[in-house]
Parts: C-alpha cells; sequence; structure tokens
C-alpha cells in the first residue's frame, strides 16, 4: 500500500482548538479520523478526542492486517465512539453531554471507504477535478421540501452529531476505487468555511500533500480572519492503483499515537464500560489544544 498524508491543524481565532485528527495503518489498510469539537456543549474536545481514540482502538483491534468487513467496522466504531462519548458524560455527572462531528476513512486493497457524522468533510480529487464530497448534516443540505418547512431556522445548524441523547444520523459511503494520484482530503469546517469548493480542489493537488496542506490552512486562515474557527486537516496521496486480491502477508503496524484497548463485542454494554478507563487513560496522556 502506497500512500503520502500530511495533518496538521491551527487554533485559528479561537481560544482553544476542539478539533481532533490522526491516523493509524497496517501493511493492507489504513484509518484516517477527524473530529470537531462542538461549541456551546461541554469539552467539545474531550468529545472528539473520545471518538478519535475508540475508532482506532478497534481498528488496530481488528485489522490483522485487513479489516474483514470495511463498512461494518465504519458503522460499528462510529456508534461506539457515540456510546462512549455519554458514558463519560455519565461517569462525570455532568449535566450536558460533549459533542462532537466525526469523518472517518478507510483505505484497504486500493478501494476507500467512508463514514461521517456532521459537518467534517471528506473531498477526494482526481486530476485536478472533484470526483466528490460528503454532504454536511445540516439544514442548508437538505432538500428544498424541508426546507421550507424549517422556514427562518439557521440552516448551518446540524441535525446531528456525536454525543447528543439520540442515535446519531450519519452517511455510510460504497467502497469505492482509488485512482493513481488521488487526492484524499478530511477536513473540519473551520477550513471550508471560509473557502470555495474551486479553491480547495486547486490548492489540494497543487503539489505534494505536506506542501499543499499548510497551503490550505494558511488560505482558510487569511479568509477566515481574526475570527477564525479552529482548521483541521487530513491529506493523503493514493500512489497506486486499485487492487483486488489481499495480500497474505501478516505484518502489522500502527501509529503509536493511538494507545488505547477495546475488547469484547463492538457494541457489548459491558465491554464499553471496561474499556471506558482505556480511554479515560488515553485522554489524560492526551494536553489540551494539542491532536494526537
Amino acid at each position: 500500500m502506497k500512500f503520502s498524508v500530511f495533518q496538521t491543524s491551527h487554533q485559528g481565532g479561537r481560544q482553544k482548538n476542539e478539533d481532533r485528527m490522526g491516523y493509524c495503518f497496517t501493511q493492507e489498510s489504513a484509518l484516517f479520523v477527524l473530529a470537531d469539537g462542538m461549541g456551546g456543549h461541554p469539552e467539545g474536545e474531550i468529545a472528539a478526542e473520545i471518538a478519535l481514540q475508540t475508532m482506532a482502538t478497534l481498528f488496530k483491534k481488528q485489522a490483522q492486517p485487513t479489516l474483514e468487513n470495511v463498512g461494518h467496522f465504519l458503522e460499528s466504531s462510529l456508534l461506539t465512539a457515540h456510546r462512549q462519548i455519554l458514558r463519560y458524560a455519565i461517569d462525570k455527572a455532568m449535566p450536558d453531554s460533549p459533542r462532537t462531528t466525526l469523518v472517518a476513512a478507510v483505505i484497504q486493497n486500493g478501494y476507500i471507504q467512508w463514514i461521517h457524522c456532521g459537518d467534517s468533510r471528506l473531498y477526494i480529487a482526481r486530476a485536478s477535478t472533484l470526483v466528490l464530497r460528503t454532504r454536511d448534516h445540516s439544514y442548508s443540505e437538505l432538500r428544498d421540501s424541508i426546507l421550507t418547512k424549517v422556514g427562518e431556522m439557521n440552516r448551518n445548524v446540524l441535525f446531528t452529531c456525536l454525543g447528543s441523547p439520540t442515535r446519531p444520523i450519519y452517511d455510510l459511503s460504497a467502497s469505492t476505487a482509488l485512482s493513481l494520484g488521488d487526492r484524499v482530503l478530511l477536513c473540519s469546517d473551520g477550513l471550508w468555511g471560509p473557502l470555495r469548493e474551486e479553491d480547495i480542489v486547486t490548492r489540494l493537488v497543487s503539489g505534494p500533500v505536506d506542501h499543499a496542506g499548510p497551503i490550505l490552512v494558511d488560505y482558510a486562515y487569511a479568509a477566515a480572519g481574526k475570527h477564525s474557527d479552529n482548521i483541521t486537516l487530513i491529506a493523503a496521496h493514493w500512489e497506486e492503483e486499485a487492487q483486488i486480491t489481499i495480500p497474505a502477508e501478516e505484518y502489522y503496524a500502527y501509529d503509536e499515537d493511538f494507545t488505547s484497548t477495546i475488547t469484547g463485542d463492538l457494541l457489548d454494554d459491558s465491554a464499553i464500560e471496561q474499556s471506558l478507563d482505556d480511554i479515560n487513560q488515553a485522554l489524560s496522556k492526551s494536553k489540551p489544544g494539542n491532536t494526537p
């Protein structure tokens, strides 16, 4: 599996950085995760960190060296992250739970599949053309018939997230083949909000991802001004054609930023209870405002 990756986060004009991002991988599978903790609720950065750590620990447990079912992994790990956030709030006796958006993608055997909840986005660019982007879970992206019903409601308001009392709404993609040279971008709304779509794509493909990534962040910060939101991205450059067969190698490696473990059935209550201490230990190692 051949790809290059760059990740970064800028605090912008906010008092703290509530975004979190990270990736981990084996020789044959890679997970990319980005979460944007929501202001207006307590400890948004903790919700984002829990989501990140939960998905990463489940990936490390199941990717041996590939995931048996990528779609099931993405769906069940998102729901587990949601429940971990709620259990964190219960454990701390919080009157309101922390909340976060989430976008996550797995690349395996030359194919990408992703899941998202909220308005953190995934883009795929091919030869300077936008192939696709995710649809935000906000009123501005609903069909006209529904928009008519909400009337004067702020259409940029999200109607779902992780950590809310209700079950999250999320989109799970089909598995999509990557082509040589494709660029994949995961980003928070602090990046895409102040920029035009064509400007994002132009800069995303402007050079190596470790060159294009900082340019995108600087451009978004300049466009948003001193009141900029947190700006966070992960950019990956795919460097091989799609593959069909799964190699037999058992080599396993991962990014050591992800440190906790989860055992048992993915959605089993006792297993989630048991793993909460591990998640809290991982959180205690993360300094406020830093990304893992």
